[in-house]
């Protein structure tokens, strides 16, 4: 990754050999003999890494460490030393430096501490700056998001809303579905109404039959009193009929009938009562699937799926992880009162390096216990959940038929491509993920295009 690079050394030759070094790795470099003018350069210029020796004439190193740190927290300091004891690296680290290398050192070795600086720099601008835009941000109500996945997702609420068309959403478990559906709710024109909502697998059949539909006084053993259905209580609102696939097979008639009929008949009723409302259902579920199995009515699909919404799972939204990260840190350290601003930049790239499998649902959480646990001002790594501090990037699996092997570059090509579409199509966040500077990540793409375009030797 290139860079605006200081380089403070007494050494002027020490100095020329790094700059010769750097530039001819796409890096720009300034460098200063005096720490007192590198002082004077961090306070006018931009620059993304200062690189320093320990040991100069006037100020030191270390008290050049300290005071950039004081002035300017968001430039990473690279210490270089000759004395390589415990004790110049404790001070180092306790002046704020970002890492440091002992003198000799291998050139290899700076190109790689420099990489992480600047990555770590990257990252931590984009912290401060999803910071500021958090609550400006396009969202509804509790949904947030700028992806590209989540921009078309707003656009088609937008001009769902309006109509009372009956809708499927779609989506796996934890990106949102219900808050999806009472953003339709909110933002139609049956918003004076109530938003009723009921789980389909959360309770047997003929408690549901009962709870959807309602029921007559005498209809069944305690039932003392006649009591109204969900139908009937969202009569100008909104029913969500969550986990719509997990729907008991000899309900599936009824809830039909009731949605061509817009009536409904209470258990041990005698008469029909009419209804008003908007359908909204959703689920995780392969529907398709569940009708070729004949566990769900394909009747009944058609008469919900008029409009499908799918929302994205969190792995493909790309920045909005570390931008609801955010929202929730907010929240919750203003629920419980704790001064929690953010995120530090390591803790942001372990966000960004975990699948969440729980989508938002398990970032919410995971926010929640780090607000409860930290005892600093920023969120740390040490304060995530193991499973997502311990979370290796990439997992390999060997296929057992020594025929289906791949060549290295046709497996490190699926993976940068898996990449890309999980960070949104972002190449620069892309490349941070891959740990390539994107010079080369272009170079990648490139190759990866003609692979695809070079015929197949395999029958089509």
């Amino acid at each position: 990754m290139s860079g605006h690079i200081l380089v403070v050394d007494d050494d002027r030759s020490m100095c020329e050999m790094l700059e010769e070094s750097l530039v001819r790795r796409d890096y720009r470099v300034t460098w200063r003999t005096l720490a007192d003018e590198a002082l004077d350069l961090v306070a006018t210029e931009d620059f993304d890494v200062v690189l320093t020796d320990v040991r100069m004439r006037g100020t030191d190193g270390i008290t050049l460490c300290t005071r950039i740190v004081e002035t300017r927290p968001d430039l990473p300091v690279l210490v270089l030393t000759a004395f390589g004891s415990l004790e110049t690296a404790v001070a180092a680290m306790r002046a704020g430096a970002y890492d440091f290398l002992t003198k000799p050192f291998e050139l290899d070795a700076l190109l790689l501490a420099l990489g992480r600086a600047l990555q770590h720099r990257a990252l931590r601008e984009e912290v401060k700056r999803l910071r500021r835009v958090v609550s400006e941000s396009q969202h509804l109500g509790e949904i947030v998001g700028t992806s590209p996945p989540m921009r078309r997702l707003f656009d088609l609420i937008e001009r769902v809303s309006a109509t009372d068309a009956s809708v499927l959403i779609r989506g796996e478990s934890g990106t949102g579905k219900e808050l999806v559906a009472q953003v339709l709710h909110r933002r139609g024109r049956r918003a004076a109404g109530r938003f009723v909502a009921v789980n389909c697998a959360a309770m047997p059949e003929t408690l549901l039959e009962s709870e959807l539909f309602g029921h007559a006084r005498g209809a069944f053993t305690d039932a003392r009193t006649a009591r109204p259905g969900l139908f009937v209580q969202a009569h100008g609102g909104t029913l969500f009929l969550d986990e719509i696939a997990e729907l008991p097979l000899g309900l599936q008639p009824k809830l039909l009938r009731a949605l061509q009929e817009r009536t409904v008949r209470p258990v041990g009723g005698d008469f029909e009562v009419p209804v008003d409302v908007r359908i909204i259902t959703a689920t995780h579920r392969d529907l398709e699937a569940a009708i070729e199995e004949r566990r769900f009515r394909e009747d009944l699909y058609f008469r919900i799926h008029v409009i499908p919404i799918h929302v994205p799972p969190l792995r493909m939204r790309g920045n909005d992880i570390l931008l609801l990260a955010q929202h929730f840190v907010g929240d919750f350290a203003a629920q419980t009162g704790k001064q929690v601003r953010g995120l530090t930049s390591a803790a942001a790239e372990t966000l960004l390096a975990y699948p969440w499998p729980g989508n938002v649902r398990e970032l919410r959480n995971s926010m929640e216990r780090a607000v409860a646990l930290t005892r600093y001002e920023q969120i740390t790594v040490v304060d995530l959940p193991e499973r997502i501090r311990e979370r290796r990037r990439a997992r390999f699996v060997t296929p057992d038929d020594p025929a289906e092997l791949l060549p290295l570059e046709e497996i490190e090509r699926r993976y940068i491509m898996t990449v890309l579409e999980a960070v949104g199509g972002n190449k620069a966040l892309a490349a941070r993920v891959l740990g390539l500077d994107r010079k080369t990540l272009y170079r990648k793409l490139e190759r990866a295009a003609q692979l695809e375009a070079e015929p197949s030797d395999e029958p089509r």
